[in-house]
């Protein structure tokens, strides 16, 4: 009986160590969100602040600061273990920095972001995949994506799947990195311009709090045109 008992409470500890070991990135983020909406309440009630004071106050950093450029690409390259939307986080940059260093900011943010959830997908998702597999559908198309890495990461890119997905996916693949980030570069370029000019085409930062919506034609008609083009260069390589 006390032999059961035993075994039943090793189980239930390695039951416990393996949640924690694989819930352990979701719990961080999880807590990284709770310390942020958590420091914001505090420091808004302690200063007696609005929520349109709190954004123009942030905006306020991000523009005007020599750190604010670097405060956002730090965000961006951990965007992905924060669980943040990189298409929202590219929109933003466009509206807070204008077209070209938006651009720039966010090449820069994307591809170190890229290369690191890809790591992060290579060390979780290592051997969850038998490389040595040669049977089965997934081993299959895993042995494809590994014999033709940049045009697989490339047509992924240029279709918009979700960016993160695309990262941890190949990382847990083992696709070979540099492959991975020049295809990553290239493939999201038209994915860049786009957003980030779509963020350039909403007015001015009072407008927005105002409910004034100033979009600019221009700027939405080269975003759409260059999404349509993306798709339809994905569908040649294809």
């Amino acid at each position: 009986m006390s032999t059961i008992t035993t075994q039943d409470q090793k189980s239930s500890v390695n039951k416990t160590g393996s949640y924690l070991q694989n819930k352990w990135p979701t719990m961080a983020a999880a807590a990284f969100w709770i310390a942020i909406v958590g420091g914001y309440w505090a420091y808004t009630r302690a200063n007696g602040l609005t929520i349109s004071d709190s954004v123009r106050l942030l905006a306020d950093i991000l523009t005007n600061s020599f750190y604010g450029p670097i405060i956002y690409i730090a965000l961006y390259i951990l965007r992905p273990l924060l669980f943040f939307p990189a298409t929202l986080i590219t929109v933003v940059a466009g509206f807070l920095f204008g077209p070209i260093f938006g651009i720039i900011y966010v090449v820069i943010g994307s591809n170190s972001s890229a290369l690191l959830a890809y790591f992060v997908g290579r060390f979780f998702g290592d051997d969850i995949i038998d490389s040595d597999e040669e049977v089965g559908l997934i081993q299959r198309y895993a042995k494809r994506m590994r014999d033709n890495s940049f045009e697989t990461v490339l047509l992924m890119r240029l279709l918009f799947l979700p960016y993160d997905l695309v990262h941890y996916v190949a990382g847990g693949l083992r696709i070979d990195w540099k492959a991975f980030i020049l295809a990553t570069a290239i493939g999201s370029i038209p994915g860049t311009i786009s957003f980030v000019l779509l963020g350039t085409s909403f007015g001015t930062l009072d407008n927005l709090i105002n409910g004034q919506f100033e979009v600019s034609p221009i700027s939405i008609i080269a975003s759409v045109g260059l999404i349509v083009a993306s798709l339809a260069q994905s569908r040649y390589l294809k």
